[in-house]
């Protein structure tokens, strides 16, 4: 009898439920318990796990890492998905795998090199992927350089944490005066120079950000699956432009993703970001984890979860080719039920593969924005 696999993602995004659901309804037909833990004791992962605990909080890196490892081997867990403390966690594969658990992360030397996006550019670049011009700037009159450079070339400027993940702190400059347009409608990513140069004369910290041209749609990122052996298994590019979304298997997206994917060793599920600098894609940002949105494959008959899951365990799947590409869809938010009680919740060995029981309607809420995300057809 094939025995159940224990799989653990620790604070992670609201969207990986769908992750969380993929691996339960995996090809394999394996049974898979999954755990999860959370800071937030009404994050949506945590509902849909089999069993879930809040993670402490305010715990150093190192601190982390013996939490975690403490935690695979209470829950006896085979597969450890891991996006806090990543950088971290893979420092110490070998305790993890002492103790039973694979690591389903790139190696440290990997997650190091693409925490900093200065560091990540300079190095694509030496592999021949093309990057758009960027500039580093910590200082007021650094940033009024890079910004006269990009707009005397006829581009927009744009900003973003050197280090970061997804768009958290993404802005684009502007120099229209602050007005009550930005006051009107929906907040905006765009903000007035003088706002930005004000704001760095009262920090009290330098900042550190990448300062560079705004790029065009389409946005593509392509989905990798890389063995240990360095050769990508999987790469599928996801298209944005506006609302509608698609699927590509178009070169000149895929040959640079698989380039940086087994280049660099990004073992495992990573997630390479391009658009358009001009008339060529351009790397924006490369992600060492599976992204938000990798459910979406499934549109394409691909369950990139498991055969993740299926490679950490030394099974290899093989070259996984999509049977098809899925129509254009757009991405909607819905509701998903929260425990209504706090966790730690176990929920039945018995019960494992069934729907979360019902709970009162009072007690459902409707996660953040984006916390359950589903795709329609256009």
């Amino acid at each position: 009898m094939v025995s159940r696999v224990r799989v653990w993602l620790n604070r992670t995004y609201a969207e990986n439920v769908f992750f969380m659901d993929q691996l339960r309804r995996n090809p394999s037909d394996r049974a898979v318990a999954i755990h999860a833990t959370h800071g937030d004791p009404d994050s949506p992962v945590l509902a849909a796990a089999d069993t879930a605990e809040l993670e402490p909080e305010n715990l150093s890196p190192a601190g982390y890492v013996e939490y975690a490892l403490d935690q695979c081997v209470r829950r006896g867990i085979d597969v450890f998905v891991p996006r806090l403390h990543q950088s971290a966690i893979v420092a110490h594969r070998a305790e993890f795998e002492a103790a039973g658990t694979a690591v389903l992360a790139p190696p440290p030397e990997a997650v190091a090199v693409f925490q900093d996006k200065v560091i990540a550019y300079e190095a694509v670049q030496a592999i021949g992927v093309p990057v758009p011009p960027w500039w580093r700037v910590r200082s007021s009159d650094e940033l009024v350089a890079a910004v006269e450079a990009l707009e005397g070339a006829g581009h927009k400027a744009c900003f973003k944490p050197a280090s970061g993940a997804g768009g958290v702190g993404f802005r684009v400059i502007t120099r229209s005066p602050f007005s009550l347009m930005h006051l009107n409608g929906f907040p905006s990513p765009y903000v007035p120079l003088d706002l930005v140069l004000e704001a760095l004369g009262r920090a009290e910290e330098p900042v550190d950000w990448l300062v560079m041209p705004r790029l065009e749609q389409p946005e593509v990122s392509v989905d990798c699956l890389t063995g240990p052996d360095n050769r990508v298994r999987l790469a599928i590019g996801r298209t944005k432009n506006g609302r509608r979304r698609g699927f590509t298997l178009h070169e000149q997206w895929l040959e640079p993703a698989r380039l940086i994917a087994e280049g660099f060793g990004l073992h495992y599920l990573s997630n390479i970001q391009f658009r358009m600098f001009g008339d060529r894609p351009v790397l924006m940002d490369v992600n060492t984890r599976p992204a938000g949105g990798l459910h979406q494959l499934s549109l394409c008959g691909v369950n990139a979860p498991w055969a993740a899951v299926q490679l950490a365990l030394g099974e290899d799947p093989g070259e996984v080719v999509p049977p098809f590409l899925g129509q254009d869809y757009t991405v909607v938010s819905g509701p998903r039920p929260l425990r209504p009680v706090q966790v730690p919740h176990q929920r039945p060995e018995a019960t494992e593969q069934q729907p979360l029981p019902a709970v009162p309607a009072d007690s459902v809420e409707a996660a953040a924005p984006q916390a359950a995300v589903g795709a329609l057809p256009l």
